[in-house]
């Protein structure tokens, strides 16, 4: 029987199991870096962080269009609804006053209402004169049936007043939450890009800054305010007020980006076109996508200074152009307003304003 017996099974001790788990620790250690290094992801190249942050400026750009065109909805949704108010309050006081002369008429109807009227006339010396008084006190009747039923239409109007301005608060909180949810997006969009810039070496930065254009010189800002052609183009503005928009435009170079700002001292960029034109006389709508049907369509192959361009398929963004393939434009955050080439960026149209 013991024959059949199952060997006993040795086991390690002394120095032969601190071997053996020394090894074994080794291995799974080796087996871990090795797995490790295999799926670590690469370090992104400056150009990968760079591709990336202009794409998250590109988003926050859009949503600052988004904010723009938002904020407009809220003012005037605000106005209307003050204006609404306002009426309010003046038909509030018209009824007020039509309910108290009301009332004044009842008192004074109740104090000479003591007697039947069939007794009055019996008791008065000249029943000719009560005739002709109950025939004037029959027609103040018709006219105070008319006055309860105006106080009553005036009622009906102020209730239908209060519930439009009801329904305009309503649309204005939905139109600031969208303000909201703009400006937080545009915040967290411009937070992703800088940190993707920090990444970056100083004169990587540096570099990235300058890529999408140079400020004009002093003498060529001067030039500008006064010269209806505009400097260094083949072309003259084709009428006085686009020379006026590219003059302001010259005048606004090296002025920061801000989002929502529409001049004197900072800008965004459907602010900088807008504030151009405005110095001219003529009133642009606020954002991007509402400029490009401000004007007549133009191609490309037929630009003049002063019409506005746009870029991107979501039309979010738009420069002036000056000619020779340049524009002014106001960049994105931490990039001042500069000219730059017209075609380092995806270019959707073109509008001439006048």
């Amino acid at each position: 029987m013991a024959a059949h017996r199952k060997p006993k099974q040795r086991t390690l001790g002394g120095s032969a199991a601190r071997t053996a788990l020394t090894l074994a620790l080794a291995g799974a250690a080796s087996a871990t870096a090795f797995e490790g290094s295999g799926l670590a992801d690469p370090r992104p190249t400056p150009e990968q962080l760079k591709a990336e942050a202009d794409k998250l400026f590109q988003e926050a750009e859009a949503a600052t269009e988004k904010y723009n065109g938002a904020k407009e909805a809220a003012h005037r949704a605000r106005e209307s609804l003050d204006d609404l108010r306002d009426e309010a309050a003046r038909r509030t006081e018209r009824l007020n006053s039509s309910r108290n002369a009301l009332g004044s008429i009842a008192t004074a109807q109740y104090r000479a209402g003591g007697l039947d009227p069939s007794v009055q006339l019996a008791l008065s010396a000249d029943p000719d004169t009560y005739l002709a008084g109950a025939e004037l006190a029959e027609r103040a009747g018709a006219r105070q049936a008319a006055t309860i039923a105006g106080i009553q239409k005036q009622a009906r109007e102020l209730d239908q007043l209060r519930a439009e301005a009801g329904e305009r608060l309503a649309a204005l909180k939905t139109r600031q939450a969208e303000l909201a949810r703009h400006r937080a997006t545009i915040r967290t969009k411009l937070a992703a890009a800088q940190k993707l810039l920090a990444q970056l070496t100083p004169d990587q930065r540096a570099a990235y800054a300058g890529q999408d254009g140079n400020p004009a010189s002093r003498a060529d800002r001067d030039a500008a305010r006064t010269a209806p052609v505009v400097p260094g183009s083949p072309a003259a503005a084709p009428n006085s007020r686009a020379a006026q928009a590219v003059a302001y435009a010259y005048g606004a170079l090296g002025k920061p980006y801000v989002w929502g700002a529409t001049g004197p001292s900072s800008y965004d960029c459907s602010g900088l076109t807008q504030a151009a034109w405005r110095s001219a006389g003529v009133s642009l709508p606020r954002t991007t996508y509402t400029q490009i049907n401000a004007g007549l369509s133009v191609p490309r192959s037929q630009l003049a200074p002063g019409d506005l361009v746009f870029f991107y398929s979501g039309i979010s963004h738009v420069g002036l152009y000056i000619g020779g393939g340049q524009m002014i434009h106001a960049p994105r955050p931490g990039t001042p307003v500069r000219i730059a080439p017209i075609d380092q960026m995806p270019f959707a149209g073109a509008t001439r304003v006048a």
